[in-house]
C-alpha cells in the first residue's frame, strides 16, 4: 500500500538516498503515479530528478509525434499532468508585493496582483483550451475520411496490440505500407491506412493504431480518443500479441481494459477479435506449443521472416466471409455502379437478367447490404429471408 507522504515511506526513500549517492544516479524513476506532493516529498529527501510512470511514458509519446495531430494530443496530455505539478521556488516566484512592502509604502510595487504559479497556471490553460480546439477539428477531418471508408462498404480492420508487439512490422508485411519500424516503444502514434487485397481477391483496409500498455495514463487515453476511435469504426480487431513476452497473458489484458475505456462513452459493443501471436521466429518450438495450446484459435506469425502470413490471410478471408449477409436484390440496369460494388467487395451466388433490371444473390458486407436494401425484392422463400437479412443488418 502506498506511503501518503512518500509513496515507499520515509525508511525507504532514505536508503533510496543513499543508492542514489552510491550509484551517483541524477533521475529516479518510480514504477507507477505519484502525487503532486509525493513527487515534492521524494525529491526533497533523495536530492535528484524524480519522474513517475506517467511523465515517462509522456517523455516518450513526445519524442515520437511527428504529425500536426500526433504533436497536438502529446501536448495536451503533458500540459494536463504538469498543471497540478507546478510548483514554485521560494521568494522568486512572487508577483505580488504587500500593501506596505519596503520603506516607500509599497507604491508601485503590487506587481499584477497573481503569483508566477497563476500566471504560468492561466497560460497552461489557455493552450490547454486552444489545443482541444484544434484536436476537434482534425477530428472532424478524421471523421469524414472513416466515414468515406465506410461507405465504400470494404471491411476495416484495426491491428491493435501491446506497444512494440511488431503492429507496424505486420502491417507492412500484409500491405507494403512502408511505415517506420523500430524496436522501441510507441514508435507508432499515427493511425496508417493502407488498402490490400487477400487471397480470395476481397479488399480490405488495414488501420496501424498507437500501442496500448498496462495502466495507460488517463490523460494519454483523453488526448488519444479521437485516433483510438479508429478501432470502434472496424469490422474486425486484429490484436497483435508479442509471442516472445514472458507474460503475454497480461498483454492481452491491458489491451482490452484500454479498448473497453476508449467504447464506454460511445456506447458499441466492440468488434470481433482475432488473435495474431507474432514473433513466433524467436520462439523454439516447445514454447510455440505451449502458446498454441493456451491460444488454440489465434494464428501464429512471423512478421520477419514471413512464416504463417499466407494461413493469416485466409483466416481473415473466412472470418470476414462470416461477417457478411446475403442478399436477393433486383437493381435497375441504370444502377450498374451498385452491380459493380457487389463484384469488388462481395460474392455473387447467382443473377438473371429481367426486363426491369438485373436479379442478384449476393453475399455482401453489412455496410453495403443497407444501401442494397432499397432494392430487396418481395417474394417467397429466399427474398423473405433476404429481406430478415436486411433486418438484422
Amino acid at each position: 500500500k502506498p506511503d501518503k507522504s512518500t509513496y515507499i515511506g520515509s525508511g525507504k526513500a532514505d536508503e533510496l538516498r543513499g543508492m542514489v549517492l552510491e550509484h551517483g544516479a541524477d533521475t529516479v524513476v518510480c514504477d507507477g503515479e505519484l502525487s503532486p506532493a509525493q513527487l515534492t516529498a521524494l525529491e526533497k529527501i533523495v536530492k535528484v530528478k524524480v519522474i513517475d510512470r506517467t511523465a515517462l511514458i509522456l517523455d516518450i509519446f513526445a519524442q515520437h509525434a511527428t504529425s500536426r495531430e500526433g504533436k497536438a494530443q502529446v501536448s495536451l496530455a503533458q500540459m494536463e499532468y504538469m498543471l497540478p505539478r507546478l510548483r514554485g521556488w521560494g521568494e522568486s516566484m512572487s508577483r505580488q508585493a504587500g500593501g506596505r512592502a519596503g520603506s516607500n509604502g509599497g507604491v508601485g510595487l503590487r506587481g499584477p496582483g497573481e503569483t508566477k504559479i497563476e500566471t504560468d497556471r492561466r497560460r497552461i490553460r489557455e493552450r490547454m483550451a486552444k489545443l482541444r480546439r484544434e484536436i476537434r477539428e482534425m477530428k472532424t477531418a478524421r471523421d469524414t475520411k472513416r466515414a468515406k471508408r465506410t461507405s465504400s462498404g470494404i471491411p476495416q480492420v484495426a491491428i491493435v496490440g501491446y506497444t512494440n508487439a511488431g503492429k507496424s512490422s505486420l502491417m507492412n508485411a500484409l500491405t507494403d505500407a512502408g511505415i517506420l519500424v523500430q524496436d522501441a516503444l510507441f514508435a507508432t502514434l499515427d493511425p496508417t491506412t493502407r488498402r490490400a487485397a487477400l487471397e480470395d481477391g476481397r479488399e480490405v483496409v488495414f488501420t496501424d493504431t498507437v500501442g496500448f500498455v498496462r495502466h495507460l495514463p488517463t490523460q494519454l487515453v483523453e488526448a488519444f480518443r479521437s485516433t483510438l476511435e479508429e478501432v470502434t469504426g472496424a469490422d474486425l480487431l486484429l490484436h497483435v500479441v508479442d509471442g516472445a513476452d514472458p507474460l503475454p497473458d497480461q498483454q492481452i489484458k491491458a489491451v482490452r481494459e484500454v479498448i473497453a475505456d476508449v467504447l464506454k462513452d460511445t456506447k458499441t459493443p466492440p468488434p470481433p477479435e482475432f488473435l495474431v501471436v507474432n514473433k513466433i521466429d524467436a520462439l523454439d518450438p516447445l514454447e510455440v506449443t505451449q502458446l498454441r495450446g493456451w491460444m488454440p484459435d489465434a494464428a501464429f506469425v512471423s512478421a520477419r521472416t514471413g512464416e504463417g502470413l499466407d494461413q493469416l490471410r485466409d483466416r481473415l478471408g473466412q472470418i470476414l466471409g462470416g461477417l457478411d449477409v446475403e442478399v436477393s436484390v433486383l437493381l435497375p440496369y441504370t444502377r450498374g455502379d451498385l452491380l459493380a460494388r457487389i463484384h469488388a467487395d462481395g460474392k455473387i451466388l447467382s443473377t438473371e437478367h429481367e426486363e426491369t433490371g438485373t436479379r442478384v444473390r449476393a453475399r455482401v458486407p453489412n455496410s453495403l447490404a443497407g444501401q442494397l436494401a432499397d432494392y430487396a425484392h418481395a417474394g417467397g422463400g429466399q427474398d423473405e429471408a433476404a429481406e430478415s437479412d436486411f433486418g438484422a443488418a
